[in-house]
């Protein structure tokens, strides 16, 4: 195997990770730049998109300033934050405004404008997804509708529009190419799902001119060359593109339909690998582009928790119950189970597949025997129940069985936990020592791109997995468990 380099980047909402990996898939170097976070009125969210293409270069360099390295032995790799958009002018090469965050709510009243139209069925028809703020469209259409002159240089075609990974696939080659790849492509509201091209209809609804937009390319393209402004005069090829949850998902390998993803963070992202065969996605879960590769392309249902992690640190800082949140592992140890009380942590509404925004949270079931044990096991067993609901609702709708659910983030180190939810799903819980897997994902795009691997198999024997939790609880036991929970749950989103 040659002594090649892939510098990844990962451009997330909160700053921008600059690593180096080599082809056995480790990473060897990291350097991370914060930026700004612009909230100029309350619900909206903006990004300077030039300040994170400066930092993009400037952490470049730092990563490699100690590095020997041959500009004929490296290559560059874009994971990143999704659907936040850029609009910007190609003569000029500058963004007409900041780049408005996934994060924003700017698009919302234009959002159900359009659902009050009836749109919602068409919308989620062609794009797989629900008519949201959250969702590119309506922030690009706000921008051309609101910054001078926007709409008039549109139609003459002097606006480019992208997200994060087409702003700087752009700036990276001096302005020659302008591309996206599926994933990213996706999460806009403007790509026809079944056809994996921009959708005329949808265009139209959200008044975006097609001359703004990138082409869009499987993950495993290389999407042009680079001299990352100068640090590599020959230019080096960006290879490996798509969405940082998309990144997650072929990080942990999850090649096969069946095969899913959770990451325990604030909240938790769950993303099922459904196969090649499109499927609408249960209510109040979308269907994305999983990602493309090797002439394949796999769908994927998705769905997002709002409270996990976020639970443990309320326990820890509102009600004072803990000082770390790993003490909840053998606070639930040293109880059976949590004698019929239910924690429903719907501190801000419930999401999916509930979908209830104006859900409060509950502790459901106490009596004058509820010890403090039985709350904290509570709250543990909340995470693997929400997690185990949205496995549950994708499975059954794509109607494959889950093979194995591939977990990272920091509440995965909790044993007890990662059981309940082995438990849950009835299916493996597999955990990794991938510190990055969404930029581990771009890497494996990289490669098979660059033709080093010739099959998912080859990637997947790369693959460093830490431990395994299987099923052990009789299933009679856990659907019980289950239907506890959803009666808990009905008592908060019924009353």
């Amino acid at each position: 195997m040659s002594n090649h380099t892939v510098i990844a980047i990962d451009q997330s909402t909160a700053g921008t990770k600059l690593m180096l990996f080599d082809e056995q898939l480790v990473m060897r170097r990291r350097v991370t730049l914060p930026h700004r976070q612009y909230y100029p009125r309350p619900g909206w969210v903006e990004h300077d998109a030039e300040e994170i293409y400066d930092n993009v270069l400037r952490g470049i360099r730092e990563l490699v300033r100690d590095e020997k390295l041959d500009a004929a032995r490296c290559s560059l790799a874009i994971t990143n934050q999704r659907e936040t958009v850029v609009v910007w002018n190609r003569e000029s090469g500058r963004p007409i405004a900041n780049a408005v965050v996934w994060q924003c709510m700017r698009g919302a009243a234009y959002c159900d404008a359009l659902k009050a139209q009836g749109l919602a069925d068409t919308v989620r028809e062609r794009s797989g997804l629900l008519i949201d703020p959250y969702f590119s469209a309506s922030g690009a259409k706000w921008l051309l509708d609101n910054i001078p002159g926007a709409r008039e240089d549109a139609r003459a075609g002097r606006l480019l529009l992208g997200t994060m990974d087409s702003w700087l696939i752009w700036k990276l080659t001096d302005g020659r190419v302008h591309r996206t790849d599926v994933t990213n492509a996706s999460r806009t509201l403007l790509m026809n799902i079944h056809t994996r091209s921009w959708d005329e209809e949808l265009l139209r609804i959200f008044t975006i001119p097609a001359s703004m937009l990138p082409e869009i390319l499987p993950c495993d393209s290389v999407f042009g060359l680079t001299t990352i402004g100068g640090l590599f005069p020959e230019g080096i090829p960006i290879a490996g593109v798509l969405g940082d949850s998309h990144g997650a998902l072929a990080g942990q390998m999850c090649f096969e339909p069946g095969m899913g993803k959770a990451t325990y963070g604030t909240g938790s992202s769950v993303m099922v690998n459904i196969g090649e065969t499109f499927a609408a996605a249960p209510q109040g879960l979308v269907t994305s582009a999983g990602f493309s590769a090797l002439g394949r392309h796999f769908y994927a249902f998705e769905g997002n928790i709002h409270c996990t992690g976020a639970t443990l640190k309320w326990l820890q800082q509102q009600l004072r119950l803990i000082e770390d949140p790993a003490e909840t592992e053998a606070a639930a140890q040293r109880v059976p189970d949590t004698g019929g009380v239910y924690l429903v942590p719907a501190f801000a509404g419930l999401g999916a597949p509930w979908w209830d925004a104006g859900a409060r949270a509950a502790l459901v079931g106490m009596s004058l025997a509820t010890t403090r044990d039985h709350v904290l096991r509570a709250a543990l067993e909340s995470i693997a129940l929400q997690v185990g609901d949205l496995v549950s609702a994708m499975t059954r709708q794509a109607g494959v069985a889950l093979k194995e659910l591939r977990v990272d983030g920091g509440p995965t180190r909790n044993a007890t936990l990662m059981q309940m939810q082995a438990d849950l799903t009835g299916a493996p819980v597999t955990g990794s020592d991938i510190e990055e897997a969404s930029a581990l994902g771009a890497v494996v795009m990289n490669v098979l791109a660059r033709g080093v691997y010739g099959s998912f198999d080859q990637v997947a024997a790369l693959r460093r997995s830490s431990w395994t939790r299987t099923p052990g609880r009789d299933r009679a036991e856990v659907d019980a468990w289950i239907a506890g929970w959803h009666a808990a749950v009905r008592q908060v989103i019924n009353r």
